[in-house]
């Protein structure tokens, strides 16, 4: 009998790195080996591939992939029949929503979409910015860039660009304007329609989207424990936040408590001076691997 296998694509490049660390986190150790478009993952129902985010909706479309990380934007840029699992989203790891953006020269009298009838854009992602403007009823020239997207509207070799950026920050660094926003994209997990309802595959699927979501959902989440004089429990209760009720437990000493909550990291800041106000000791503070 035909073992089953699930088959993985793992996005070649920027976000291979901490595609790799997120997996890790979430559960499986996946490792580069001299076969390098063939990754090393600790788990024998798995097979890991590497493919550019630009192709992989491609490949896990046909089927070459059952599951795979790429953008949103390239999934709407080739229009195809695949499975959006799940957003992988607001990531130390991966990468935060991105904008596509519409951008001029800096002196360009150019100020709006409108402004560019009759003219040429340049940019990667071809059939979306083409699907933008037919929207519009603009009629422009769009051709595809092969890199160094920014210099080419500098050097004068078309009119505008359509570019990705998180900030504008390297935009406007290159001397450029931003006259629209067409579209903002994240890192997306899909899957094969197939694959998809095939029941094995889907659970398999399924359960790394729960680990994934649960390892991205730790990064800002941290626990913390401390004791705390018993006479100031309802106090505190009333100030702590927690994703559930935070967990209460009595000590050998009966006028003090245990607690332990699971909140925001960035909530902690403020939290430990108000309870070291009302008599706790022993805080600490620790990270979390997941959260489910």
């Amino acid at each position: 009998m035909k073992e089953k296998n699930l088959r993985l694509g793992i996005p070649k490049g920027s976000l291979q790195d901490s595609t790799i660390k997120l997996f890790a986190r979430s559960g499986w150790r996946i490792r580069l080996s001299s076969r390098y478009y063939f990754p090393e993952i600790d788990a024998a129902e798995l097979t890991c591939s590497l493919s550019r985010a630009q192709e992989m909706e491609m490949w896990v479309e046909t089927g070459t992939f059952d599951v795979g990380l790429t953008g949103h934007d390239w999934v709407m840029e080739n229009s195809s029949d695949v499975v959006v699992v799940s957003d992988l989203i607001y990531s130390k790891e991966l990468n935060k929503p991105a904008r596509w953006v519409l951008c001029v020269s800096g002196d360009s009298p150019f100020r709006k979409p409108e402004d560019l009838k009759g003219r040429k854009v340049a940019t990667e992602l071809v059939n979306f910015t083409r699907n933008y403007f037919e929207t519009l009823g603009i009629d422009v020239e769009v051709v595809f860039s092969w890199g160094a997207t920014e210099a080419k509207v500098v050097e004068g070799l078309c009119d505008a660009i359509v570019e990705i950026t998180e900030t504008g920050s390297t935009i406007r660094a290159n001397g450029l304007r931003i006259i629209a926003d067409l579209m903002e994209t994240n890192t997306q997990l899909i899957a094969n329609r197939k694959a998809w309802e095939d029941p094995w595959k889907r659970k398999k699927i399924e359960q790394i989207d729960l680990l994934l979501q649960g390892a991205l959902r730790a990064e800002s989440t941290v626990g913390v424990k401390m004791n705390l004089p018993k006479k100031n429990l309802e106090e505190a209760m009333r100030l702590l936040p927690s994703i559930t009720s935070p967990t209460v437990a009595e000590l050998s000493d009966r006028e003090w408590m245990s607690i332990e909550i699971v909140l925001e990291e960035k909530q902690v800041r403020k939290l430990i001076p108000d309870l070291k106000k009302m008599g706790a000791e022993g805080i600490i503070e620790y990270p979390l691997n997941k959260v489910i």
